[in-house]
């Protein structure tokens, strides 16, 4: 059975605290000794409590009798507040999507560190100096309304069209993982900077603006509040268990053209002069372990990071239809991580954001 994932609603201004953070205002997660806690981005915590985090988080808790202690944003959002505790290091584990992981050990927030089961991670997936891990694999994609659309659009061209006008939206490049695949992907599939930029700037036409959360545009695609929008493979199949008319699509570049992804991970780095990093290494070696591998897509729907795990669950199956003849390509994320800056401002010239 699917598990439908989705953000809680936000406590202490911008960011999400599990019930296990102290209060804000009160004090600080570091001062526990037996404690770890978590700063990640959105999309593997249940609404209900029974998301992938909500159960791996209390196996390891009763394992180990070390509380997990959880703070939730965006992945630019949640880089920005490790680097402005980097004094004052508050976080022990740091969970995000590219290019912001790469953004955070560049920016010097991460330390080495090979969880157990490392070895069975695809190089593509884990950072070659050990700062980082895939821990949960995921892949940049769109939904689209099934109850509207008879059936999904199949092209980036076909979204300038009258009938999408108000009725696309896709998340903020440079603050939000996702919103920043859009931009990757439209770089990649247009073959450059500058016609993706000329694509964005006629879609600007149809988009209804930029939103901070891209978990929030799914429940406005299944009302038909909006037609299409940017998301991720994990997230949305974990949200179409409640949102029936929610559908994911990956857009091909021309008539002809193959629908293409890329590789989304969600990323763990042990945080450089964590509080707690003896029981950060013990909470990465948990994350990456056999038994929570396995049950990635059967929670949380989303792709083992682990090589040498076959799943074979409902959700296993369903997912490997929906990636059936998608182009998967791989981003160079070095010179992403290097021109990440330009490309945000070429997008918020273009569409004038």
């Amino acid at each position: 059975m699917r598990t439908h994932l989705k953000p809680l609603a936000a406590a202490c201004g911008a960011l999400l605290l599990a019930t296990a953070l102290t209060a804000c205002g009160s004090g600080s997660a570091a001062d526990d000794e037996n404690a770890v806690t978590v700063y990640s981005a959105d999309g593997l915590k249940g609404e209900n409590g029974d998301g992938w985090y909500d159960r791996i988080f209390k196996d390891f808790e009763k394992k180990t009798g070390i509380k997990v202690n959880y703070v939730e944003g965006g992945s630019g959002e949640m880089v920005q507040r490790a680097l402005r505790e980097k004094s004052n290091t508050q976080a022990d584990v740091l969970v995000t999507l590219p290019p912001f992981i790469q953004q955070a050990d560049g920016k010097g927030l991460l330390q080495s560190y090979a969880p157990a089961g490392i070895e069975h991670v695809a190089a593509a997936d884990k950072d070659e100096n050990g700062r980082w891990t895939a821990v949960v694999k995921n892949f940049f994609g769109f939904v689209y309304n099934k109850k509207e659309l008879k059936e999904a659009p199949r092209t980036w061209e076909e979204l300038l069209a009258g009938k999408f006008r108000n009725k696309v939206q896709y998340s903020t490049p440079g603050v939000a993982g996702d919103g920043t695949a859009v931009v990757i992907k439209a770089i990649h599939d247009f073959g450059g900077e500058k016609p993706a930029m000329d694509y964005l700037k006629k879609l600007q036409a149809n988009n209804v603006g930029p939103s901070s959360s891209t978990s929030k545009l799914a429940p406005k695609t299944d009302k038909g509040e909006i037609l299409v929008a940017n998301g991720d493979v994990q997230m949305n199949f974990a949200q179409s268990t409640s949102m029936p008319n929610l559908g994911i699509w990956f857009p091909a570049r021309g008539a002809h053209g193959t629908p293409t992804t890329f590789s989304l991970p969600y990323a763990a780095g042990l945080v450089k002069n964590a509080p707690h990093t003896a029981n950060a290494r013990k909470l990465l070696d948990f994350m990456l372990s056999e038994g929570p591998q396995r049950q990635v897509s059967a929670i949380g729907g989303g792709f083992t990071a682990r090589t040498d795990i076959r799943a074979t669950d409902e959700n296993a199956t369903e997912l490997a239809r929906i990636m059936k003849g998608v182009e998967i390509f791989r981003p160079d994320w070095k010179d992403i991580d290097e021109n990440l800056d330009d490309y945000i401002d070429a997008w918020k010239s273009a569409t004038g954001s």
